[in-house]
């Protein structure tokens, strides 16, 4: 059994943003603490054996300036890779284009501080759910890769998404992204109606 409430509360979550050459974009931050060292979670996220393990398969060119794709999801272009704290990468879903980076860093203890970065755009999709329709599936991903460091990875990904632990969590962390959104000065009312979309659209 995942102790939900624990696995969510891990994750600190906050919500900026950044002035672009088209605009303002918005920033979704998680931020998480690994006992395991630096060392150790790049290479989970960055092996392609690894990274199918606990998140998706990758294939491409995968180096700076190559072209990288998810099986079934985004793809693009790797921008920055500076091993092993910085991985800077263009997310190409659908019609959008938005950056995704992901810093690690030592913690006093010797473990690993993940910050991982998606700046999106401020458009209608924005307005809708707000911050946790990228942060939540983000959320998702931090849980796989927190799994498969402890040794515990979720062997049936398909049955747990529809189990009564993934609606918790999906709805605990949409919350969540309610109030971090909330706090980057959204009114109460609009990021709580857009975390409830959020949940309901990831738990129908």
């Amino acid at each position: 059994m995942v102790d939900i409430a624990s696995e969510v509360d891990a994750v600190r979550r906050m919500v900026g943003g950044r002035a672009t050459l088209t605009g303002q974009d918005r920033t979704v931050l998680l931020q998480r603490a690994f006992p395991e060292p630096v060392a150790e979670v790049w290479a989970a996220c960055t092996d392609p054996d690894r990274l199918r393990a606990w998140f998706l398969p990758v294939t491409g060119d995968l180096r700076v300036g190559g072209k990288y794709q998810l099986e079934g999801n985004a793809g693009g272009e790797i921008r920055r890779c500076e091993p092993p704290h910085l991985l800077t990468l263009s997310w190409v879903f659908g019609e959008s284009t938005t950056e995704l980076e992901l810093r690690l860093s030592e913690d006093s203890a010797g473990g690993t501080v993940l910050d991982l970065e998606h700046a999106v755009a401020v458009d209608e999709h924005w307005a809708e759910f707000g911050p946790g329709a990228v942060g939540v599936g983000w959320d998702l991903a931090v849980l796989g890769l927190g799994r498969h460091l402890r040794g515990e990875p979720i062997t049936d990904p398909v049955a747990w998404q529809s189990s009564p632990e993934a609606r918790e969590f999906v709805t605990r962390a949409g919350m969540s992204w309610g109030n971090a959104h909330a706090l980057s000065g959204a009114s109460a009312l609009d990021a709580a109606a857009a975390a409830a979309r959020t949940t309901a659209a990831y738990a129908p």
